[in-house]
């Protein structure tokens, strides 16, 4: 009798539990087809993909790639672990956002979260597209060869809220409400951020805004930003901005271009506020640069000042040392 129920448990487990446990599994690599797709599949080969983001993110494990297979649009995204989402030239791989929504969130585990874009679309469309990006926790995020564009918030909204490394390259932040790229942690930790290609053009308010505004207890945000543009915004093309009492901010611009922002070229804020720029053009603005409540703003030397509103008023020099 005892080799019976043995025998009978066995084959419960094999007819029920085992199913539900391949079920759960997950793979190192997923892969996405918007032509013959399907959320049901296990999304583990060339032949069996995922339809949309979401559903091959969950059945990736940590630290683990989503590939795409073919151009089309794959739906919104939460992150919640570390992993790759690659487009590697197929086409268009997007996220449509309409409906105040978001079109990447990212939650991944702080210190421990790597998060890897690239090759992706996010468009807002209709009758309003939230925000493209907003990282709220994770280690590091890298963006690369992607579009952000036309949402009525932010492009990209870096939020972290302790210690990230955000890297950004030959990306397109445009034609967004707000900011192009917002940054702006919420808490401390030291924060670093680089812009290395990237062009944000017309967007409502700044090309890039960085801020310790609301870092508490105070952290720091070093951003270099490097062969990148800010053309055409409402507001500022690079601005570095900080208040008493919260996290320290510095930015550097390395051979970069603020053109014909309806503003300022570049500004700094407040006494713990740096910004320094080498090898880079200010032109076309209705102000060339600004500074507010004693922030040391300070040239190379080496720096192209020309044709703003205000009468390029020279930036104070910082001599080189042999």
């Amino acid at each position: 009798m005892t080799r019976i129920i043995s025998t009978l448990f066995l084959a419960t487990l094999l007819a029920v539990g085992f199913p539900v446990v391949l079920a759960q599994a997950q793979s190192a690599r997923t892969f996405v087809s918007a032509a013959r797709g399907d959320d049901l599949n296990t999304c583990t080969s060339v032949a069996t993909p995922c339809r949309t983001f979401q559903a091959a993110h969950d059945k990736t494990s940590s630290d683990g790639e989503v590939t795409v297979l073919d151009p089309g649009g794959y739906g919104g995204l939460v992150i919640t672990k570390s992993i790759s989402i690659v487009n590697d030239g197929v086409g268009e791989s997007s996220i449509l956002v309409s409906g105040g929504a978001t079109g990447i969130t990212i939650n991944a585990p702080d210190g421990a979260g790597y998060v890897n874009l690239r090759g992706l679309t996010i468009q807002g469309i209709g009758f309003g597209g939230g925000t493209g990006l907003v990282f709220n926790t994770g280690f590091t995020l890298t963006i690369t060869n992607c579009l952000v564009r036309n949402h009525t918030g932010n492009g990209i909204e870096l939020l972290p809220d302790a210690t990230s490394h955000i890297a950004i390259s030959d990306t397109l932040v445009a034609d967004n409400g707000g900011s192009g790229i917002f940054m702006r942690p919420t808490g401390n930790g030291a924060t670093k951020l680089t812009l290395s290609r990237v062009v944000a053009a017309n967007n409502s308010l700044d090309g890039a805004f960085v801020s310790g505004q609301f870092a508490f207890p105070p952290g720091t945000i070093d951003a270099v930003i490097v062969d990148s543009k800010a053309v055409a915004n409402g507001s500022t093309g690079f601005n570095a901005f900080s208040t008493g009492g919260h996290g320290t901010t510095s930015m550097m611009l390395v051979r970069s271009v603020a053109i014909g922002n309806r503003l300022t070229g570049i500004s700094a804020s407040s006494v713990i506020t740096t910004l320094r720029l080498a090898r880079s053009t200010v032109t076309g603005n209705a102000a060339s640069w600004t500074v507010a409540n004693s922030a040391f703003l300070a040239s190379f030397g080496d720096n192209y000042i020309n044709g703003n509103g205000d009468g390029d008023p020279p930036i104070p020099t910082i001599l080189a040392r042999k």
